[in-house]
């Protein structure tokens, strides 16, 4: 794919994966147009004043709330990498339906919107959490993937397709618990929820390079999982503050021991390739089962899950993921 020809937006483009994802894309793959589109014109101010200022980078203000707006930023736009959400579990518990409209409702109009503008590629981003969900932020992440994987049906004789990218925590982001022990550590305690406790982790950079390759790739129907390590809380507090008190709170409403990125149930569609498995469409008529000849079926009884992962992070590479996310923390680009 020649990226050099192609329109880029990206919703929710001042978060963290937007900011990484632009950058990178600007500095390697020079897209004729990259279209940030968000909310907040602040952060869009902050982030046009720190550098982002490229002639061939355009800011939007908007809300994927806003079918309208979406339909006008939308033309002329060749590829949508869908960012936009809440995250935040314990604010999409207590405000259930500010994450339906814009997780669930904002997901549908950036599919709307697409479909009337012409856009050639939507990949949506998804997570963990979205598999047996036990949250509200995991369910209307899971209605966002089935609402983008079904609207290839819409799709008929025209050129728009949708996938999406589903992985674990990105180290680092916004409201992710390695600022929250960087915080901590002053105080000399880290407070942990379970003691027990495993993610699956992914880099900033290792997520947005995954998800411009998904991009070049994606047939549509497609939702793409990259095979990545496990860690242990306990590991992650100790290498953060190795002299620090870890006081057990308790698991929080919502929060699981441990995050599954592929379900035993998912697993018998699922073609698994040499860096990553690719979830394909169950009992779709239309596309997205090419990948059959590139891979190979996974075993009866398959699942993912962060607690039985093959692959862990030790303490020294541990070490190497929060150093550089340590030396922002202390220039207080941490928010």
């Amino acid at each position: 794919m020649d990226w050099q020809k192609k329109v880029v937006l990206v919703t929710g483009g001042t978060g963290s994966f937007g900011k990484k994802f632009i950058d990178i894309l600007l500095k390697e793959y020079h897209p004729a147009k990259v279209i940030v589109f968000s909310r907040d014109e602040l952060k869009q101010h902050e982030m046009r004043v720190s550098g982002f200022n490229q002639p061939n980078l355009r800011y939007f203000i908007g809300n994927v709330r806003d079918r309208d707006r979406l339909c006008r930023a939308l033309k002329g736009v060749d590829i949508v990498v869908h960012t936009a959400a809440l995250k935040q579990v314990p604010a999409c518990e207590y405000n259930p339906m500010e994450a339906i409209k814009t997780n669930i409702l904002g997901s549908s109009n950036v599919v709307d919107a697409a479909l009337a503008t012409g856009v050639e590629k939507v990949l949506s981003l998804s997570t963990d959490k979205a598999v047996n969900p036990v949250n509200l932020y995991g369910a209307t992440k899971l209605a966002a993937e089935k609402l983008m994987v079904q609207s290839n049906a819409y799709a008929g004789g025209m050129k728009t397709r949708f996938s999406c990218v589903r992985y674990g925590n990105v180290v680092g982001s916004r409201g992710s618990v390695v600022p929250l022990f960087l915080k901590q550590r002053d105080s000399g305690k880290l407070t942990l929820t379970d003691e027990r406790m495993t993610r699956f982790w992914i880099s900033l950079e290792q997520g947005v390079r995954f998800v411009i390759r998904c991009v070049e790739q994606m047939q549509g129907g497609e939702v793409f999982v990259p095979k990545i390590p496990s860690m242990t809380m306990v590991d992650l507090a100790k290498v953060i503050a190795p002299e620090a008190e870890l006081e057990v709170i308790g698991i929080r409403p919502g929060e699981k021991l441990h995050e599954v990125l592929i379900s035993e149930d998912e697993a018998r569609q699922t073609i698994e390739l040499e860096d990553m498995y690719v979830v394909q469409p169950a009992a779709a008529l239309w596309f997205g089962h090419e990948w059959e000849g590139r891979g190979k079926p996974l075993p009866e009884g398959f699942n993912y899950v962060s607690n039985t992962n093959s692959d862990w992070l030790n303490v020294e590479q541990i070490n190497e993921i929060i150093a550089p996310i340590e030396e922002d923390y202390k220039q207080g680009k941490l928010v």
